[in-house]
């Protein structure tokens, strides 16, 4: 919430709770039956939608379990060594709101705009407009109205929410009040709407612009530095072109500096460009290699757990032993994942937290419950077990304990099988 929440800060539909999705049940209905009735003849522009929302999602969740994987190790190019809060988290639980958003805009446009019916599958100059007005009018009115949020009316009316967050995850990026959100739907709009003035939108041009859009905004907040180096070295005016995590970040944490949306020019040309960017940048690059304190070695538990995991669904992680209906159309990707795991052979970390001095992290061993019951797996956990057990003392880990079946009677004697290995403390 802002320091003194604005008109329009509230989403609309807030009140409705997970019913808000129904707001868009009438397109969707409207559009299956339309697909039923005129066959090959639909208009493939008003049924592309749908799919473009649900992308969005994946997308976004794909973005979130990545970033959230990437902080936990302590090895890993994190930007802003900081630990995520629960007000944050709260905060951000409804990040899908601008999907929603983005849902109900593009089916009143398809309404209300003839031309933006019946589009074409490709158009390579439509692309390149809207890639060209994006990096012009986009980027330069968002540069200037980004400013404008930072003068301390409007910030502590509205943009003061978005700055809540100083450790970012990729969906702080959406987190915005309404009003905020109805502004950069607008600007990006833009080139959208000239392109189909001009008669030179596609359908893959809306959907690769939205996807860009998402990308950018996730890799900018997603607290670890993953461009290259090679990118800037291959290409050195790319730096002007695409900002990086650690440039943004900086703008997180120093406010008046790096504004730009996504392209650093506006940033230079302007002068509001941070001096440390540069460093930031080489600096999370690196990385650093970071001594941890305490390792609770865990294991999944039933198939469906993974995703209530920290990196699993945000929407599933605070609840772990909630199970809601459309899990059972995930029982496909759970026997991929139990697949998965049983061939990976180590040990991996499930999430990192820091209390003051003392670092902890959870370590998982890559096999579900029930595979402690089979004779045959006992000796391959047990090698994993081991093996962890051997990096946490080879790491100077001073604190080992064993979590759940890990230090089963029938597996290993309650831990009994290795003392001469163990950590000291463990």
């Amino acid at each position: 919430m802002a320091t003194k929440p604005g008109y329009l800060t509230q989403w609309p539909w807030q009140s409705l709770g997970n019913f808000k999705y129904l707001l868009l049940a009438p397109w969707v209905v409207d559009g299956a039956h339309k697909a039923m009735r005129e066959g090959w003849n639909v208009d493939l522009t008003y049924l592309a939608i749908l799919p473009l929302l649900l992308s969005r999602v994946l997308h976004n969740l794909v973005w979130i379990s990545i970033s959230r994987f990437q902080n936990a190790g302590a090895n890993t190019g994190y930007i802003l060594d900081r630990s995520l809060d629960f007000d944050q988290v709260d905060r951000e639980r409804n990040w899908d709101d601008q999907i929603l958003f983005n849902g109900l805009f593009f089916y009143v446009a398809h309404m209300l705009i003839t031309d933006a019916t019946y589009l074409p599958i490709w158009r390579m100059d439509g692309w390149i407009i809207i890639m060209l007005l994006h990096a012009g009018p986009v980027e330069f009115l968002y540069y200037w109205f980004h400013r404008a949020l930072h003068h301390h009316f409007l910030y502590s009316l509205y943009h003061s929410h978005h700055h809540a967050s100083i450790v970012t995850e990729p969906i702080s990026s959406v987190i915005h009040p309404f009003a905020e959100l109805i502004v950069c739907y607008f600007l990006f709009s833009i080139p959208l709407q000239i392109s189909i003035f001009t008669k030179t939108n596609s359908i893959l041009a809306l959907f690769f612009y939205v996807t860009y859009i998402d990308f950018m905004n996730n890799m900018g907040h997603c607290n670890f530095e993953l461009v290259p180096n090679w990118f800037f070295n291959v290409f050195p005016p790319l730096k002007y072109l695409m900002y990086t995590p650690s440039y943004h970040s900086l703008h997180h944490t120093q406010f008046r500096t790096n504004y730009c949306l996504f392209m650093p020019f506006y940033d230079y040309i302007y002068n509001t460009m941070d001096k440390s960017s540069d460093c930031l940048y080489e600096t999370s690059r690196k990385g650093k290699e970071e001594k941890c304190d305490v390792v609770h070695l865990t294991h999944p538990t039933t198939l469906q757990s993974i995703y209530h995991l920290r990196f699993g669904f945000p929407s599933l992680s605070s609840k772990p032993y909630d199970s809601k209906w459309y899990m059972l159309l995930l029982w496909p990707l759970s026997l991929i994942s139990m697949a998965f795991t049983w061939i990976y052979g180590s040990c991996f970390t499930v999430e990192r937290n820091k209390l003051k001095k003392l670092i902890m992290q959870t370590w998982a061993i890559p096999r579900y419950s029930f595979q402690y019951e089979l004779s045959w797996e006992k000796n391959a956990i047990n090698d994993l077990i081991e093996k962890a057990v051997l990096e946490a003392d080879c790491r100077g880990i001073r604190v080992l304990s064993l979590g759940m079946l890990n230090k089963g009677r029938k597996i290993n004697g309650y831990g009994e099988l290795y003392p001469g290995t163990e950590p000291r403390g463990g």
